[in-house]
């Protein structure tokens, strides 16, 4: 079993990428699953994860990099591609980043357990998904294995996949730029044919994998 974090630890997370500036990065998700139909964690975690950004709770509604890198943990409920926290244990998402495949494990070194207050620039999960998958978003390097961008209404939206060396998935990334610039709503990775996944993005436009207007 994966270490899952107290969620006291994912809030003493929360409160430094709040104070970094880092869920600016990030868009804005719902936490209704696009094929179960229902929430995939509760509303009191939910709320308690957003109030230790400093943000009103919205509830479905909230920042994607609150839900999708934090949340996650928390949900038990299984999609069809398993469970949500299952992109950030397994270490395909990782190794297609090119990073090793326990960079987004929850560690002993995270908040919870050292004195931060000490450290100039602590690392949060946040902070290295961030780092990540946000430089492939807003120019995505010649070497990745396929980009494509997409209107919706008056909204652009971006895939990025990247499939590092030796990695057995391919790592999509998704964006949504309102008008001031591309922001990450969520990452996860690809098994078999991503052809058919680039096709339909392009084909069929529309809000995806979560994502909602950030302008209601």
């Amino acid at each position: 079993m994966p270490r899952i974090p107290s969620l006291d630890a994912a809030a003493a997370s929360i409160r430094i990428d709040a104070e970094q500036g880092l869920l600016s990065s990030w868009a804005h998700s719902t936490v209704v699953d696009e094929h179960t139909g229902g929430p995939v964690i509760e509303r009191e975690v939910f709320d308690a994860l957003h109030a230790a950004a400093g943000l009103a709770p919205d509830w479905p509604e909230g920042n994607a990099g609150i839900l999708h890198v934090y949340g996650y943990w928390f949900s038990s409920v299984k999609t069809p591609f398993g469970m949500k926290r299952d992109r950030w244990v397994d270490g395909h998402l990782a190794s297609a980043l090119g990073l090793k495949p326990d960079a987004f494990l929850w560690r002993s070194s995270t908040p919870e357990n050292r004195v931060t207050e000490t450290l100039l620039e602590p690392e949060t999960l946040l902070k290295l998904v961030t780092e990540a998958a946000l430089p492939l978003l807003h120019e995505p390097p010649a070497h990745v294995t396929g980009t494509a961008d997409a209107r919706v209404g008056n909204l652009k939206t971006r895939v990025v996949l990247q499939r590092g060396p030796g990695a057995d998935a391919t790592a999509l990334v998704y964006g949504i730029d309102a008008g001031d610039g591309f922001r990450l709503v969520t990452l996860f990775p690809l098994q078999g044919d991503t052809d058919a996944v680039m096709a339909d993005f392009t084909s069929n436009p529309r809000l995806r994998w979560n994502a909602v207007d950030p302008r209601g």
